[in-house]
């Protein structure tokens, strides 16, 4: 693969540009695989003027619900009349919609143009980098990099950032959070960062820039600790879910639910929200308050404008979480790939779903507690269907088979060793005893659901299928 610099773009068109340059950040170390220091992101950018300084930042970490919460705080920015920049991980079809420029991917010639501005760059600090004996940029890194430059060229206002994994170490840190959100803590790769919740908060909590505003959801008795004394060392300004903010009430209804959230300046009542579950009008509670405290500007919070709330919500979507991407059968995709993700899941189908028959579609990643997911998602599943993404890290077939089995029974589970053929005797199983009223679910890992929405989109333009 050759290096930054020697990218032959000339003559390309733009899709195989695309395609080129994506291959090149793949062949990098993966997002999941970094050292603990930020120097060469920071070396980066300070040869590119420190472009993450360039606009307000909304920072958020946490296990489950960053995407969500940042798609709701970029929208409630964006009705606000400002531009916004949105960064978000992992992609689900193109690496151009973890850069978001006013709600929408980086057009495909600005994602060429701007590689072909920041590769050279990437390229000096590789090359210091490998001279003292470390490596090249990481997937993760180049792409922090290229949206910060991407959000100083539009320009935008307003950055909503989601970290890619952890904190402190996280690329994305060398951006100052003067919102910072933390969202719920849970287990999740624990190989990297630590195999205790109180050690997974310290990481997240690196997050928080000393005297900004902070936005923390409820957590469990063994990460509360951490965050309070993360936020007091920082003289951190924070707002906590449970006694500053709160879901007052919530009544779920057809595509969404009626919210009532209480933040430390209003009380908002019968907002909508088009998301699914609980967690998610916990999500909006904490997009909330972090915008009032990015429009405070260090102040005191004030009340937003009732319709600003009402468009900014009412535009939201979350691909990938609880997305209908098919009808007769419905066939349901979630990015849910971690117990706690699960459990949340499994509680929104609960309330929001009347499936007669449900059969999912599972496969997951090595390094994912796939007995934890599985015993989650018995309950909810009369059937399922175990299957593997194309990912190098998923799991096998006959390694799932010997988890699911004792869970769910011999009869009650199906392998397919691809996953078109899976989804397949899915829609059989779930339709056999069901015409009306059966459901499929495609759960278990970010890789899997993509190639899911990728498949459905491809039976929808030959005709055979029935997308949402």
């Amino acid at each position: 693969m050759p290096e930054s610099s020697d990218l032959m773009l000339g003559g390309l068109s733009p899709d195989e540009a695309e395609r080129e340059i994506y291959q090149h950040i793949i062949s990098r170390n993966p997002e999941h695989s970094f050292e603990p220091t930020l120097d060469r992101v920071r070396d980066v950018c300070a040869l590119l003027g420190d472009p993450q300084h360039a606009y307000k930042v909304i920072h958020l970490t946490g296990t489950n619900g960053k995407t969500s919460t940042a798609r709701m705080a970029e929208s409630l920015v964006r009705e606000h009349g400002l531009r916004t920049g949105m960064f978000t991980s992992p992609h689900l079809s193109s690496v151009r919609e973890r850069i978001q420029i006013d709600g929408e991917p980086i057009a495909q010639e600005d994602f060429i143009r701007l590689w072909t501005e920041v590769a050279p760059i990437i390229h000096l600090v590789d090359a210091k980098s490998i001279e003292n004996g470390g490596p090249r940029l990481s997937f993760f890194e180049v792409l922090v990099v290229l949206a910060f430059a991407a959000f100083a060229d539009a320009p935008v206002d307003v950055a909503v950032i989601e970290v890619g994994m952890g904190g402190v170490w996280d690329a994305t840190n060398v951006a100052d959070g003067d919102v910072s959100v933390i969202a719920p803590i849970s287990m999740d790769h624990a190989q990297w960062l630590g195999d205790s919740l109180a050690g997974i908060a310290s990481e997240k909590a690196g997050i928080i820039k000393p005297g900004a505003a902070t936005i923390i959801s409820e957590q469990s008795e063994a990460v509360l600790p951490v965050l309070i004394g993360a936020a007091a060392e920082r003289e951190a300004r924070v707002q906590w879910e449970g006694s500053d903010i709160e879901v007052v009430e919530r009544q779920p209804g057809v595509g969404g639910q009626l919210v009532t959230l209480r933040t430390t300046a209003a009380t908002y009542t019968d907002i909508f929200v088009p998301l699914y579950g609980d967690y998610q009008a916990s999500n909006a509670l904490l997009a909330l308050a972090a915008v009032e405290a990015l429009m405070a500007d260090g102040g005191e919070p004030a009340a937003l404008a009732g319709e600003t709330i009402e468009t900014g919500f009412g535009n939201v979507t979350s691909p990938g979480r609880l997305e209908a991407v098919r009808t007769s059968p419905m066939v349901l995709v979630d990015a849910a790939h971690n117990p706690a993700g699960i459990d949340a899941l499994v509680g929104a189908l609960e309330e929001s779903f009347t499936f007669k028959s449900l059969v999912g579609v599972v496969g997951i990643l090595e390094d994912k507690d796939a007995e934890g997911i599985l015993a989650g998602l018995e309950p909810a599943l009369d059937h399922v269907v175990l299957t593997a993404s194309t990912s190098p890290r998923a799991m096998s077939t006959d390694d799932l088979e010997a988890i699911a089995t004792p869970l769910f029974g011999e009869d009650r589970v199906t392998v397919a060793s691809n996953l078109p053929d899976a989804l397949d005797r899915a829609v059989q199983i779930a339709e056999r005893d069901h015409d009306m009223g059966a459901g499929v679910l495609a759960v278990g890992s970010v890789t899997l659901i993509s190639e899911v929405r990728i498949l459905m989109r491809a039976d929808e333009r030959k005709g055979t299928g029935q997308a949402r």
